[in-house]
């Protein structure tokens, strides 16, 4: 039998993009090789790019499928992308190195994913451009009446505020802003070209923390417009997210190697929920959910009999986006209760489902940034947490969704089937934890209780120094308390560090 194999190259070096696709394609039959983490480079610090070519070079023997971050290639990751000063015909030379690919493998597919660089809303420097740190919102204020001006529907408040932001940014700052938007734009053209040429096989274009005016919008409406005059809409997508989007396109690339198209059924816990916009998005959540589902190779169905797994959302509301609509907020959060959402229905249908033989997954995207806690203390009650296919609630609602999505195809595939496997299980049980003791464990409790000792150490949220090591015990030790509160069913033990040296994000790996 012939042995598929996939290659892997992340759009960084964090969890989110080099573990969790690898973590999830691992329940299957299916090899993914991954290039040395070391030659990712770090934050700031761009991969070696050159490095990366080579061996992907030297590794395309026998890869059937290729899942490729183009920021990563052409760029050296998601934040190089938004601070280099690189010419076009630079950044052009690296991404033409994919024709090469395809040149030395005729049987490779392609599936390919470049983003649309963000524009943050407010000032900071962590992840972009030193003069971030003074001049972010107003940048950012600035691409949003500039979009609004390219649609002839700016006021003439807007249009005095433009001119008045224009003369307020130094103009080095605004010329080099908006040369490395210009260079970014001209590649992600190009990319969609290599799709005319049949060199990428499938290509999404994710808006990178989205709004619904500014510059992403504005060079969106552009690529598309293009996309549309090359008649490849069918071959290119584009919708909110990011960090999610490799565990996108490796299910994708299961599901076409399997020959299956999976249906997916959906429920909100609010009727309501699905035509919320979310933070850091520009469409409502039901447009972007099914995006999500097609994007990894499958189908939404409206008949529940008929799916392979129900994908249950806890969707955002008006109440809970103004909880989670200040930074200061993802560290004091409290539980909500919020009319908008019921979750005591929601959490009753969900043991239906289970009881009815249903695979069920879980994507609560009720807040940015962690676990919906009221949610998460009913599926406990209810003894739930290991009947559930998958679970995610994570950063955004597009990473969560897309991580939820691509578990849940992966591992029901093999249920479905009755392939289902005392390892199969444990690697999807692994995951499913992974992302309870994350998700709810770190980033809604843990996160906040280190967030409010920090000053005791001498280091800052965003930037641990040399007490790295020092912090990722304490929030070890933090997190086997919440396991053993919580999560006791589950018998793994884990290690913790914090891949950018912040209380951001956290790095858990889960001992077999």
């Amino acid at each position: 039998m012939e042995k598929w194999r996939i290659m892997y190259i992340p759009l960084d070096e964090r969890p989110c993009n080099y573990e969790f696709p690898k973590m999830i394609i691992d329940i299957s039959d299916i090899d993914m090789i991954r290039p040395p983490k070391e030659i990712l480079g770090c934050k700031k610090k761009p991969a070696d790019v050159d490095k990366l070519w080579e061996w992907m070079r030297q590794n395309i023997e026998g890869i059937t499928h290729l899942v490729v971050s183009i920021d990563m290639l052409v760029y050296g990751g998601i934040v190089p992308s938004r601070i280099h000063q690189k010419q076009v015909e630079e950044c052009l030379s690296k991404l033409l190195r994919l024709r090469e690919l395809k040149k030395a493998n005729n049987n490779l597919k392609i599936f390919a994913f470049n983003l649309i660089v963000r524009t943050p809303s407010y000032n900071s420097s962590e992840e972009e451009p030193d003069y971030y740190k003074e001049f972010g919102e107003r940048i950012f204020r600035f691409g949003a009446f500039t979009d609004k001006i390219d649609l002839n529907i700016a006021t003439e408040e807007e249009i005095k505020e433009f001119n008045a932001l224009k003369r307020e940014i130094p103009e080095e700052i605004l010329e080099d802003y908006l040369r490395r938007r210009e260079v970014n734009h001209k590649i992600n053209l190009s990319v969609v070209d290599l799709v005319k040429e049949n060199v990428i096989d499938f290509l999404i274009i994710p808006m990178d923390d989205s709004s619904k005016y500014g510059f992403s919008p504005m060079e969106r409406r552009k690529i598309m417009k293009y996309i549309d005059e090359l008649d490849l809409t069918d071959r290119i997508y584009s919708y909110p997210g990011a960090d999610e989007v490799g565990c996108t396109l490796t299910a994708r690339a299961f599901n076409d190697i399997k020959g299956v198209k999976p249906a997916v059924f959906t429920r909100y816990s609010s009727e309501n929920g699905k035509n919320v916009i979310p933070l850091l998005e520009d469409r409502r959540l039901g447009e972007t959910v099914k995006y999500q589902i097609i994007a990894g190779g499958g189908i939404v169905t409206e008949d529940s009999e008929k799916a392979d797994f129900i994908l249950m959302i806890n969707p955002p509301s008006e109440i809970t986006q103004q909880i989670g609509d200040s930074w200061n907020s993802y560290l004091t959060r409290r539980d909500v209760g919020d009319p908008e959402r019921n979750l005591n229905e929601f959490v009753e249908a969900i043991k239906d489902y289970i009881e009815k033989g249903k695979n069920c997954s879980v994507a609560d995207v009720a807040f940015l940034n962690g676990a919906d806690n009221s949610l998460m203390k009913l599926i406990k009650k209810y003894g739930l947490f290991k009947k559930v296919l998958s679970y995610g609630g994570w950063n955004t609602s597009a990473n969560t969704l897309g991580t939820v999505i691509a578990h849940s195809m992966v591992s029901s595939f093999y249920i479905n089937r009755d392939n289902f496997t005392e390892d199969r299980k444990e690697r999807s049980y692994r995951f499913l934890f992974l992302r309870y003791l994350e998700d709810w464990g770190y980033q809604y409790e843990v996160r906040t209780k280190v967030a409010k000792e920090i000053d005791k150490y001498g280091v800052s949220y965003f930037d641990l120094g040399e007490k790295e090591k020092i912090i990722s015990e304490v929030i070890k030790g933090e997190l086997e308390k919440f396991k053993k509160e919580n999560l006791n069913e589950f018998d793994y033990e884990f290690d913790v560090y914090m891949p950018w040296n912040r209380l951001f994000e956290v790095g858990i790996e889960v001992k077999k």
